[in-house]
């Protein structure tokens, strides 16, 4: 996936957290969602990805880790979440560059899966499967079964199966799944 003129990817860096917090709550249309980004820098492990152009900071990713409750042990998996994309840098190539290079950074952190919830239209071409069918629960019921995908990463065994559990900073901001009435997941 090429990007726009001028836009390059690169590991966020910690001067660029009050601008990816804009973007985060701009592409989301909820300051709560920036909050939510803003606790999960701090998480340790915690990896975020930027797309930046001349005019600053246009969109970002973050990986966090949490678990699969597999039946032989707690195995270390990530999240992704959120995605964001500036809205007037939208349908750009911007965030499927972006998702990928949080795949690749998955598989170079050695986690076996990486897990979301998200529009199964869009992730499903940026290499992303529905979880349920290949033996994952949701973390919460709340999730729609649909939106619940992983991509499974070299690291990945046959047994490794089971619940995904959220770490708690998304329970905390009670960003999991849809609420009666709650807006639809934002598109990159």
């Amino acid at each position: 996936m090429s990007l726009p003129a001028g836009v390059a990817l690169r590991q966020q860096q910690a001067d660029e957290a009050a601008a990816v917090r804009a973007v985060v709550a701009s592409a989301f249309g909820d300051a709560v969602v920036g909050d939510l980004e803003a606790a999960l820098a701090r998480r340790a492990g915690s990896m975020a990805y930027v797309a930046v152009a001349p005019g600053g900071v246009l969109g970002q990713v973050r990986l966090t880790w949490g678990w699969l409750d597999a039946p032989e042990r707690l195995v270390p998996v990530l999240v992704l979440s959120p995605l964001s994309v500036a809205p007037a840098w939208r349908r750009r190539g911007v965030g499927r560059a972006l998702v990928a290079r949080a795949i690749a950074a998955a598989g170079e952190a050695g986690a076996p899966l990486l897990f979301l919830e998200g529009d199964p239209a869009y992730y499903a071409r940026c290499g992303f499967e529905p979880a349920g069918p290949l033996g994952f629960l949701r973390p919460s019921v709340r999730i729609p079964e649909p939106g619940f995908q992983v991509v499974r990463l070299p690291g990945h065994e046959s047994w490794m199966t089971g619940a995904l559990v959220y770490p708690d900073t998304f329970w905390e901001y009670d960003r999991v799944g849809l609420r009666d009435g709650g807006a639809e997941v934002a598109r990159p």
